[in-house]
């Protein structure tokens, strides 16, 4: 049903799609204010934005994005993989992607909430095997359609809990790539608390221990909006080693991302809370709900 509710969706075309996403974010945060205090917390703290004028206008934007992001996303998991692969007008770095695909030691990935999010991975995905990791969502309902839109041209989901971690281990092991939205915030017992933008965030130690164990490149990736609905360009970032060694490093690293394109952000992410449920039933009453990398052996 909400396929088909959502169907117009895919006929749009992405300019349309962006004009009636930036009126979308706009009647948004007119009937939710808190979120957009949220937005202006975060972008003030972020230091971003040297004085009030900057700040305000920065805010404006980002809530036009922030709608755009809304329905750009149910557009794509509608549309199809050649019009999706058509979006891209340009990718930055990709011979960062090529070497490290050559190389055969994995790809890590890391693709924060910057952007458009879903475009990075379809694109990959039409030309190499990707792992995608992804929190299942707390309305059921919507999981088929995630799975559905998600996993076009060669992209596979790993549902964050240990059975996922073991599918991004296996990935690697094969020289593939992984997906990581790394500002996601993991649940208690699975992160550590580092500096983010100046501000103790609780950060994933999960994106840390692949890198570390596997030896696997790290590329920092991102899709930017262009202005118009004109289309993405896919921005790749080859990380040094040891670049992503410790959380407040992870975040060092994501901060840097968000610099290229702040208002493309989404600030209203509560990305300073603490997220307590148990990240997975079958880990509950164990010392630490954190999915353990440490037993899975890596040649």
């Amino acid at each position: 049903m909400l396929s088909l509710l959502l169907k117009p969706l895919s006929l749009m075309s992405l300019p349309a799609i962006h004009r009636l996403g930036a009126l979308l974010g706009r009647l948004m945060f007119l009937f939710m204010p808190q979120s957009k205090q949220l937005i202006v917390e975060n972008l003030r703290q972020s230091h971003l934005f040297k004085d009030e004028l900057s700040l305000k206008q920065a805010v404006k934007s980002n809530i036009e994005e922030s709608g755009k992001s809304i329905l750009e996303t149910f557009a794509i998991w509608q549309k199809s993989e050649q019009e999706l692969v058509g979006l891209i007008k340009q990718t930055q770095g990709w011979n960062d992607v090529e070497a490290a695909v050559q190389a055969g030691k994995g790809v890590i990935f890391l693709t924060p909430h910057l952007g458009c999010f879903e475009i990075a991975s379809i694109y990959y995905g039409s030309q190499y095997p990707v792992t995608v990791l992804f929190r299942a969502p707390k309305m059921k309902w919507i999981l088929p359609l995630i799975e559905k839109g998600r996993t076009r041209t060669d992209v596979t989901l790993a549902e964050a809990n240990t059975s996922g971690v073991r599918k991004l281990m296996q990935a690697l092991k094969k020289g593939e790539a992984v997906g990581i939205l790394p500002d996601q915030i993991p649940s208690a017992g699975e992160g550590e608390w580092a500096p983010f933008f100046g501000k103790p965030a609780y950060t994933m130690t999960l994106a840390s221990k692949l890198a570390n164990k596997t030896g696997a490149a790290v590329i920092a990736v991102f899709g930017e909006r262009l202005p118009k609905g004109e289309g993405f360009i896919v921005h790749c970032k080859r990380l040094e080693d040891g670049a992503i060694a410790t959380p407040a490093l992870l975040n060092k690293a994501i901060e840097k991302q968000i610099e290229q394109q702040p208002t493309q952000y989404l600030w209203n992410y509560p990305r300073y809370k603490l997220r307590r449920h148990a990240l997975n039933n079958d880990t509950a009453g164990q010392e630490s709900n954190s999915p353990d990398i440490s037993n899975h052996d890596y040649k």
